[in-house]
């Protein structure tokens, strides 16, 4: 009996789990999960008729499915075979595929070019942006428009100059002059204005005496803030910093562990109050009680030589190894919660149940989230509302569907805002995978510090 399992593509449903659960103390009625309500879920062997069989298995739609393809409650329409809906029809994962094929990048040809080889559209872009670098690629984007997201709260300051900072602090390094010589080098190597990146820097060099690196604390910073934004390598770091390689991973090491702890204090969980005065006009309008919305992103990250651990992280959706991980956000676009990093294996369900965000939430509260997320039995012994979009297709469905749909976008900005940091989008080395919740949690900070969202009682 050990050995039953779900076999709906990325569900771990299986029967040691319901086995435990059974032995669990209910929340409502405080006793033993058997003695009252059950288990969550229940596992269903497939029909013994043929014609049905084929049917069941067609719905499950599987490359080499098992001898006996059991299939837990969660994925009926009434929990169960019933005479109405007799075949699993919800959360199949069927409409992802298996491996996603890379695609060829077709470069597009220029219009016009000029003698030398560069088109007259280069040309522009450098005379338009000669205070900028004097680069112009498709990896390059002078606005960053994901900042002014959500702006619901920041004021208009005017700009900081580096002469104003030196003038202030003391006299920083030279590097540090150089490179943030303006509001877009300030932006493009660290995601924050220069008002920001002061303050920043003010607070954590505080708590910083160490001088055995031989940079000063603020350049140390810099180091630490462009690695998480545009994920260069240590060669080429300790090339701009006059430095060698293991002087660079020391530095990002101690540093990280340094601003995670000073930089917890920026994602705040917002009260009730705080929420419902924030609350943009859409969320008013169809979903007043909203409390939070809640989605769940991956980082590719590089092959593990264990294949334990390769499995665990082997993600079907990226078809590649991942981290997985949990975002809340208040319908202002602030980030309240982020857990730590899973294997890309894991699913919703599991990372929400084990990653603490359940202890935040208090009765009345509502959570939006998508159709995968399996979590209405969790949130129903809490007595708090899941509001996901409608799998049915009656015209009153699709209406509310898209309602949640518009809203629920929010989550999908702040999660792009927040790849905007190179080191969550593009491919993680191995050896920064024991620091990813400290990452995690230093690029949320970062996106709420960049968006001035943070209120003035949080801070405190």
């Amino acid at each position: 009996m050990s050995s039953i399992v779900c076999s709906v593509r990325g569900c771990r449903n299986n029967w040691i789990k319901r086995r435990e659960q059974l032995h669990q103390q209910c929340y409502e009625h405080k006793v033993r999960r058997s003695q009252c309500c059950g288990a969550f879920y229940n596992l269903h062997p497939p029909p013994k008729e043929r014609e049905h069989r084929r049917e069941w298995l067609k719905a499950l739609n599987l490359k080499r499915p098992p001898k006996r393809p059991y299939v837990c409650s969660y994925h009926f329409v009434d929990r169960k075979p019933t005479d109405e809906h007799p075949y699993p029809e919800k959360w199949l994962g069927s409409d992802v595929p298996l491996l996603i094929k890379s695609r060829r990048v077709m470069k597009k040809p220029s219009h016009s070019e000029s003698p030398n080889g560069v088109s007259t559209e280069q040309e522009n872009c450098d005379k338009d942006h000669d205070d900028l670098p004097t680069h112009c690629d498709a990896e390059t984007q002078w606005v960053d428009p994901s900042v002014f997201d959500h702006d619901y709260t920041s004021q208009t300051q005017p700009q900081r100059t580096m002469s104003n900072v030196g003038t202030q602090c003391g006299e920083p390094a030279a590097l540090y002059r150089t490179l943030l010589r303006n509001q877009h080098l300030c932006q493009l190597y660290t995601g924050l204005s220069l008002d920001a990146f002061h303050s920043l820097a003010e607070d954590l060099t505080r708590a910083c005496n160490n001088a055995s690196f031989q940079l000063h604390p603020w350049d140390q910073l810099l180091m630490t803030l462009i690695k998480l934004r545009l994920n260069l390598l240590q060669g080429d770091l300790a090339e701009r910093f006059g430095v060698s390689q293991p002087i660079v991973s020391k530095v990002i090491s101690c540093w990280l562990d340094l601003m995670e702890a000073k930089m917890r204090c920026c994602i705040p969980w917002l009260p009730r109050e705080t929420i419902q005065a924030t609350m943009p006009q859409c969320f008013r309008e169809h979903y007043p009680k909203t409390t939070c919305v809640i989605d769940c992103s991956e980082t590719p990250i590089q092959k593990p030589h264990n294949l334990d651990s390769g499995g665990e992280s082997y993600s079907d959706n990226y078809g590649e190894n991942t981290v997985k991980y949990l975002i809340s956000i208040a319908p202002c676009g602030l980030i309240m919660f982020i857990s730590p990093a899973y294997g890309g294996r894991c699913s919703e369900q599991l990372i929400t149940e084990n990653s603490g965000f359940l202890d935040y939430l208090h009765p009345g509260d509502e959570v939006m989230a998508d159709a995968g997320f399996g979590i209405k039995d969790l949130l129903y012994e809490r007595k708090v509302k899941l509001v996901i979009p409608f799998t049915k297709e009656s015209e009153e469905d699709t209406t509310n569907t898209r309602c949640i749909t518009d809203v629920q976008v929010h989550v999908e900005r702040v999660i792009c805002r927040l790849k905007n940091f190179k080191i969550l989008s593009q491919t993680l080395p191995i050896n920064l995978t024991p620091k990813m919740d400290k990452i995690l949690s230093i690029c949320a900070a970062l996106c709420n510090l960049s968006c001035g969202n943070i209120s003035d009682e949080e801070d405190e």
